[in-house]
C-alpha cells in the first residue's frame, strides 16, 4: 500500500479575464460556445490565462508541505482545486482517503442557532454522521472552552468564541488528510498555540497536511516541505528555510538570486553547545555562527532577530553596523565567525532565531534562514505575553 495520500498529478487551470454574464443575453452564448467548443484546449484563447500551469506534488501520510507565494501566484486556485470546488483543465488529483478543508471555519453556522446545535450542523455538512458527533460532542466542546455559552445562539458569539467552535468542530472529523488555509490565526494567541499543538498530534498520527499560508513562520514550524509558487508556477519545492529565503528575497519581477553561495557551518548557543537552549527570563544568552562563501563579499550586513513561534511576530531586529560593528570581508572559503550576545526578557514560550546577510549596494538578501536556532523561555510565574518587563508590585 502506497504512503502518497494526496497526489496533484501536472495539474493545469486557466481563467478568462474580466469573464461575467451581465444579462441573459450574454449568458446563454457564453454557455453554448463553452458547451460546444470545450474549454479543455492547451492554447489560450483571447483574454485567458492561466492561474495554475503544470503543478505536481505529493503528500504522504504524516507528511506536511506548506505551499507560499505572492498575491495571484495562484495559491487559492489549488485550494479550491484541492476542495473539488474547481476542476482542473489538464491534469488530475487524486486523493485517498477523507479530507477535511479547514478554510473558513464557522462557514456553515447558522445565526440563530446555539452552538450545539451548529456542532451538529456544521459537522454535517464535513461529512460526519450524528453518531459520530454525538461520541465525540464533549471533546468538540471542550476544546473550544464554550460550555458555558453552548446553548447560546451564536450570533451572541464574539468573532474569537465563533471561530474557535469552527475549529473545534473542523478539527475532530478525524481525517486522513488536512487542507489548511490561514486559519490557525483564529483565538487568542493561547488558542492559536493549542490549534497549532492540534496540527502537531495530527501530524504525528499519520494524518497528511496542506498548509497555504502567508504566515512564514507558521509554515516554517509545521512543514516539512514547502512549495514557492508564482504566477500559477511551482519555482521550487525543497526544504522550508531554502524555499522561503528565496521567497523572502525575491521582488517576483526577475530571477531569484542564488542562496547557495553562503553557508552557515556552525550555529550554536555559546551556554549550551547547540543550536537548542533553554533560558530563565532576563538571561543573558550567546550565540555563536560560523558561516563561509563561495564569492567575495564586500559590502554587506548582518541582520538579527527575534520571532516568537506563537504569533509568528516578529520580537527584536538589529543590524551588525547598526551596533557599530565593523564588518570584514568575506573571501572565497574563508571561515567567519559572528557572534551575538542579548538578553532574553522573554516571557514563556519558544522562539526562533532569524539570521540574514544582505547586499548594502543594491539592497538584496544574500542569503536567509528562518531557524537558524531555536530558543525556549522557562519560568514558573503566571507571566503572560511575550515581553518579559519584570514588573513590582508595591501595595500600601
Amino acid at each position: 500500500m502506497s504512503d502518497v495520500v494526496l497526489e496533484f498529478n501536472h495539474v493545469w487551470k486557466k481563467f478568462r479575464k474580466g469573464e461575467r454574464a451581465t444579462s441573459l443575453r450574454d449568458f446563454i452564448p457564453a454557455m453554448t460556445k463553452k458547451l460546444f467548443n470545450g474549454n479543455q484546449k492547451e492554447e489560450l484563447q483571447e483574454k485567458e490565462f492561466w492561474s495554475v500551469k503544470d503543478v505536481f506534488f505529493q503528500v504522504k501520510r504524516g507528511e506536511s508541505l506548506g505551499i507560499i507565494g505572492p498575491n495571484g501566484a495562484g495559491k487559492s486556485t489549488i485550494l479550491k482545486l484541492l476542495s473539488k470546488i474547481l476542476k482542473p483543465n489538464k491534469g488530475d488529483i487524486r486523493v485517498d482517503g477523507r479530507l477535511s478543508a479547514l478554510i473558513e471555519v464557522g462557514a456553515g453556522f447558522h445565526q440563530d442557532l446555539t452552538g450545539r446545535e451548529n456542532i451538529y450542523l456544521n459537522a454535517a455538512i464535513l461529512g460526519m454522521k450524528k453518531d459520530e458527533v454525538n461520541k465525540k460532542f464533549d471533546e468538540i466542546v471542550e476544546f473550544s472552552e464554550l460550555e458555558e455559552f453552548i446553548d447560546t445562539p451564536v450570533k451572541r458569539y464574539s468573532s474569537g468564541m465563533y471561530a474557535r467552535l469552527g475549529f473545534s468542530v473542523a478539527a475532530y472529523v478525524d481525517p486522513e488528510i488536512i487542507l489548511i488555509d490561514e486559519i490557525l490565526s483564529v483565538g487568542d494567541l493561547r488558542f492559536q498555540q493549542k490549534c497549532f499543538n492540534k496540527m502537531e498530534k495530527f501530524k504525528a498520527n499519520g494524518v497528511a497536511i496542506i498548509f497555504i499560508s502567508h504566515n512564514i513562520s507558521a509554515i516554517s514550524r509545521l512543514c516539512d516541505n514547502v512549495i514557492l509558487l508564482n504566477k500559477g508556477e511551482c519555482l521550487i519545492q525543497d526544504i522550508p528555510s531554502k524555499v522561503i529565503a528565496m521567497y523572502l528575497d525575491n521582488d517576483f519581477k526577475g530571477k531569484f538570486l542564488s542562496y547557495y553561495n553562503i553557508k552557515i557551518l556552525k550555529s550554536e548557543f555559546i551556554n549550551s553547545g547547540t543550536n537548542h537552549y533553554t533560558a530563565i527570563p532576563h538571561e543573558k544568552v550567546e550565540l555563536l555562527i560560523q558561516i563561509t562563501s563561495k564569492e567575495l563579499i564586500t559590502q554587506y550586513n548582518i541582520g538579527f532577530a527575534v520571532i516568537s513561534d506563537q504569533t509568528g511576530g516578529s520580537i527584536f531586529s538589529i543590524g551588525a553596523i547598526q551596533t557599530g560593528a565593523t564588518l570584514p570581508e568575506i573571501n572565497p572559503g574563508q571561515l567567519i565567525n559572528v557572534s551575538i550576545s542579548f538578553y532574553a526578557h522573554l516571557c514563556k514560550g519558544e522562539y526562533s532565531i532569524v539570521m540574514e546577510i544582505y547586499d548594502n549596494k543594491d539592497n538584496k538578501i544574500l542569503f536567509s534562514d528562518k531557524r537558524i536556532a531555536t530558543l525556549m523561555i522557562f519560568e514558573n510565574e503566571s507571566w503572560r505575553g511575550i515581553a518579559h518587563l519584570g514588573a513590582e508590585f508595591r501595595i500600601s
